[in-house]
């Protein structure tokens, strides 16, 4: 048991080795939740972005997030216009934007992939290629000119007509030896060279080949024997000029015609040669003054630099663009860098970089006087390494942000990033100054400093250090307002010295986020409103490194947990330090402490603290790292835990413990959530368990097994009645608290290693090892029933996450249409007792969704709100022989006999549901309602009308008729009463009952008052009612004392 004292009672565990029988049926995914989409994927792969001219006005850039293109429109700030679907079905390796069309190619035969080569039009598959039988390699790269589609994959390149589609030849490059006709260069076309294609090979030669003959033109060797590899070619402005670039560093401009090399520079290194080049063709750029024609511009994928050359006079260097793009990481391979393509937009100023670093920019030269090194324009990116912690935003005091709008993650980049659920644009990273400015202060941008292209530039490292926990209350928050004017970022200085800004910050709000990083003593605080760093960095009281944070729900209060067991809190509009837990004792507080132990000598006291345990001011400090913290809405109580395995919980106000529990040696405690709603706070434990404690009782009352691992994360679902978890085996489960059964779980590809629930339970957030990308699941149970029954290990599949596209998720809207599919319930389903009523004497509501019966109370407005605006309309242009609406005999005939039934009606004095009755054949509903009337068993008839939808239960219930005369056996409105007052006796169906009386009352209400007998059976109804009604107001008053009873601190 968790708990050292055996006087508590005992837990409630989730049996795990019950009975079940053999499984017969095939896994399951999610019956709870539903792939929706994955945000935060701009370019995380190494596949070069493709740009095309959309007329005379903008471009459309299209970049690969995987098995999926996404296209943005640069006229409009790379905002996202189109989103390929379907997706491929491996990745996609090359990319090539030609007109309206978007080439992609796909799969890897090396690796046992299919292969295929596709064409998107606005975002939707067009057309596919033919793929050879034979082919057995990726394609690189895809080329398409004049009236050819080319591809290039290892060691031969695939052709294609462009207007059939057709594949045209195969062309092979031969070589004296092993691995030297591999197209290390890939393939180009130059201007005026007709049906004329240049492929880079390993050795350094330069082949021209004849795609219409499919014949070798001309062979160009390297200028030396130790240039290496082709890396990239790219034609120049200027006719019959190739840019080559070689692996050993050289970068030679040839002349095709004449075979003479133009131009040699130096432009790479060996360890990080030229991967990509571009020319501007603006005419513009060169020269002193920046009005001259010759500029070009290099990058490698070993470094995020680009370099701008003045090719004039024998070409020099320009300028260089430090930091356009994160290097690779040379501590952690899992944070991404490198350049992956540099293109300068055709007659435009405007030069386009994507990196590996999931990020796509545009820079423009527009700056005076004139520089060479341009400004950036647009940016769209999103995290460079994976994501390491998430979390919904909370609402602020007012509601405004909706709860579910925003979401928070922050990854190993040491980036926090904002996303937003509703539009993909509004998305933004927290600002954390002016790095480039930083950089330029320190030297790190000056040409100098970096010795040449030796080490790249190291922008990241002036960031703050990676973020493992966040923290966040928009109850303070001043949004764009908040601290107007410059402010010092993450001020460090002792806190008796910062200067007091409560007068300006009362008024417009403070910070509202804060961040715990790794390896560093100061957790740091972030303006949410403003999108940037805030003021302060609070720094551990005992100089440990941070371990957790924690934000007082009304936004003033930040705690900070250490490594060493501390805990500090802050004031965080004034950044001054306000309690340490435990307290420091001050001389005065000491010989209180004093005066109380000489107070324990009595007998009265010493028989007090039998029944209590106390605990002296100033002690009770955790002994290891703290893993969680914990704030009540009251600002009465901080819990904390850690991995000494103690719960420990302490008074806001003087910082003195005031009770703990005891889980060591047992186990460890590695994080905590908790729920305010329900007051319950979650503890995951080293054991792979989870265990809930009561906060007010202080009482374990469920412990959650069945990870197998480390449980990474997880957390409460918005109402408090699941806990989702996401542990080391890549399976995700949710555990229902009231029952502690385990409800949900399905496997992923690789484990998930943050979790978030958004506040109003429309998405579950989740991370997954090794990707940037944030995965979005829609929750099932908001728009549709799904059974929830306990389900074993064995019934958990493996499914596929959300993809960036959204192919294959479920919207709220689309989820909400979608087919029930009947379970297959199989022998494997851990059998619970079906029973229709626990005891005769609890009221028992039914199983019936609450959509369906609140749908039949507001049915007459749902018509009315879906009924047409307007008739339909005859075509204005029918042919002659086909007559219009209006002219309709059989219409005619139909509207002349409506006034002569109308006054038939009115003559006979009767009503007009009586008037259907007498043509209308019995029906089921009648059938069963009479049988029951019958027998006095309604049974089967309350069973089938909870069966109707509610369309049908409200047509059927307008048909009820009174008879003929008085007889009372074919008074189907006193029957419909007589059946409902039974279900009221039996004290089932409740809320069924009362809206079907509501509507019936609502139909008949007139017919009733004019019938003796059917206000007699109503009035039976109604007493009967009144009985149950103070019954049940007996039975809660009597628990609600009994409860009070026991929560009370006096007893």
């Amino acid at each position: 048991m968790p708990h050292s004292d055996p006087e508590h009672p005992s837990t409630k565990r989730l049996k795990l080795d019950g009975a079940t029988k053999a499984p017969s049926t095939a896994n399951r995914g999610s019956a709870i939740f539903a792939p929706f989409r994955t945000v935060g994927l701009v370019s995380p792969t190494g596949v070069p972005f493709a740009s095309i001219p959309l007329g005379k006005t903008t471009f459309q850039i299209t970049t690969s997030v995987g098995r999926s293109l996404q296209t943005y429109d640069l006229k409009r700030g790379l905002n996202l216009v189109f989103v390929t679907r379907p997706q491929t079905p491996t990745d996609i390796t090359a990319t090539c934007a030609w007109k309206e069309k978007v080439f992609a190619a796909w799969g890897d035969p090396r690796n046992g992939e299919p292969q295929g080569l596709w064409a998107f039009q606005r975002g939707k598959k067009a057309a596919e290629l033919e793929m050879p039988a034979d082919l057995d390699e990726p394609v690189r790269q895809v080329l398409v000119f004049g009236s050819w589609i080319v591809a290039c994959a290892l060691t031969r390149v695939e052709v294609w007509k462009s207007q059939t589609l057709e594949h045209y030849t195969t062309i092979f490059s031969t070589a004296a030896k092993k691995g030297d006709n591999e197209l290390t260069g890939g393939i180009c076309n130059m201007p005026t060279y007709l049906n004329k294609i240049f492929v880079g090979r390993a050795d350094g030669w330069v082949e021209i080949w004849n795609v219409s003959t499919g014949k070798l033109i001309y062979t160009i060797l390297p200028p030396t024997s130790d240039c290496g590899a082709v890396t990239c070619m790219e034609p120049t402005p200027a006719l019959s000029l190739l840019a080559i670039s070689y692996s050993a560093g050289p970068l030679v401009i040839q002349n095709v015609l004449t075979d003479k090399p133009v131009l040699r520079l130096n432009a790479g290194t060996e360890e990080a040669p030229v991967t990509s080049i571009s020319f501007r063709s603006d005419g513009q750029g060169a020269g002193q003054d920046g009005r001259k024609d010759g500029v070009m511009a290099t990058a490698t994928s070993l470094g995020g630099d680009v370099t701008f050359w003045d090719l004039n006079k024998g070409g020099r260097i320009m300028g260089v663009l430090r930091g356009a793009h994160n290097p690779p990481s040379r501590t952690d391979p899992t944070v991404r860098g490198g350049i992956s393509k540099v293109e300068f937009l055709a007659g435009q100023p405007v030069i386009l970089t994507s990196g590996l670093d999931n990020s796509l920019k545009s820079w423009i030269f527009d700056e005076t006087p004139f520089s060479p090194i341009p400004r950036i324009l647009h940016l769209r990116n999103g995290h460079a390494a994976p994501v390491s912690c998430l979390q919904f935003l909370p609402s602020d005091f007012d509601g405004a942000e909706g709860g579910n709008k925003w979401l928070l993650s922050a990854g190993k980049d040491r980036s926090l990033w904002g996303w937003s659920l509703r539009r993909d644009g509004q998305s933004t990273e927290l600002s954390q100054g002016n790095i480039r400015k930083k950089a330029s202060k320190m030297g790190i941008l000056a040409n100098g400093s970096l010795g040449g292209h030796g080490p790249s530039t190291t922008l990241e490292d002036l960031k703050a250090p990676e973020i493992t926990c966040i923290a966040s209350s928009l109850n303070r928050d001043g949004g764009m307002g908040a601290m107007p004017g410059k402010q010092p970022i993450w001020d460090k200085g002792n806190d008796k010295i910062r200067p007091s800004n409560a007068e300006i910050s009362s008024t417009t709000g403070w910070e509202s986020v804060v961040t715990a990083h790794k390896g560093d003593a100061y957790a740091r605080t972030w303006f949410w409103g403003r999108k940037k760093a805030g003021r302060w960095a609070f720094k551990t009281g005992d100089g440990e490194h941070v371990s957790t944070v924690a934000i007082s729900q009304c936004g003033t209060f930040a705690l900070v947990g250490s490594v060493g067991g501390g805990i500090d809190m802050y004031n965080l509009q004034s950044g001054r330090h306000r309690q340490r837990f435990p307290s420091k004792l001050t001389p005065a507080q000491l010989r209180q402490v004093k005066m109380q132990q000489l107070k324990t000598l009595d007998k009265v006291n010493e028989l007090q603290s039998r029944s209590r345990i106390s605990f002296t001011p100033g002690t009770g400090r955790h002994t290891a790292a703290v893993t969680g913290l914990v704030v009540d809405p009251l600002n009465r109580t901080v819990i904390s835990c850690s991995l000494d395995g103690k719960i420990k919980f302490w008074d806001f106000t003087t910082g003195t413990l005031v009770d703990q529990i005891d889980w060591a040696p047992m186990t460890k405690i590695t994080g905590c959530r908790y729920h305010p709603g329900n007051d319950l706070i979650a503890f995951s434990c080293d054991d792979s368990s989870i265990r809930v404690v009561d906060v007010e009782t202080r009482q374990t009352i469920r412990e959650l097994w069945g990870c197998r691992g480390d449980i990474n994360d997880f957390c409460f679902s918005n109402d408090g009645r699941w806990i989702v978890a996401a542990a080391q085996d890549a399976v995700v489960r949710v555990w229902d608290l009231p029952t502690s059964h385990l409800i949900d779980a399905f496997r992923l590809e690789r484990p998930c290693t943050a979790l978030a629930f958004s506040l109003t339970g429309e998405y579950l957030a989740g991370a997954t090892e090794g990707e940037l990308g944030v995965h979005i699941w829609t929750n099932r149970t908001l728009f549709k029933h799904v059974p929830t029954r306990q389900i074993s290990e064995k019934e958990i599949g493996s499914v596929a996450g959300p993809t960036a596209s959204g192919e294959g998720g479920a919207g709220i809207l689309e989820a909400a249409f979608e087919d029930d599919t009947p379970s297959d319930d199989g022998d494997d389903v851990i059998s619970t007792p079906v029973v229709d009523q626990l005891s005769k004497d609890m009221v028992t509501l039914s199983l019936v969704p609450k959509s369906r019966w609140q749908t039949l109370l507001h049915i007459d407005l749902i018509k009315q709100r879906n009924k047409p605006k307007e008739p339909p309309k005859a075509p204005e242009k029918a042919p002659f022989f086909l007559p219009s609406v209006g002219t309709n005999p059989l219409g005619r005939d139909l509207l002349e006999a409506a006034p002569e039934s109308a006054a038939a009606v009115k003559e006979t004095g009767a009503s007009r549901i009586t008037q259907l009755d007498q043509t209308r054949a019995e029906q089921l509903f009648t059938a069963k309602l009479l049988a029951g009337a019958t027998t006095g068993d309604y049974n089967n008839f309350i069973e089938h009308l909870k069966s109707l939808s509610p369309s049908t239960a409200d047509l059927e219930l307008r048909s009820l008729s009174m008879g003929e005369g008085d007889d009372e056996e074919a008074n189907e409105l006193l029957h419909l009463i007589r059946a409902l007052t039974s279900r009221l006796v039996a004290r089932r169906d409740y809320e069924l009952t009362q809206a079907w009386m509501t509507v019936f009352l609502r139909l008949h209400f007139d017919l009733i008052m004019e019938n003796e007998s059917l206000l007699k059976a109503l009035a039976t109804w109604r007493e009967q009612q009144q009985k149950e009604k103070e019954r049940l107001d007996g039975l809660v008053g009597y628990c609600g004392g009994v409860v009070g009873f026991l929560r009370s601190p006096r007893t």
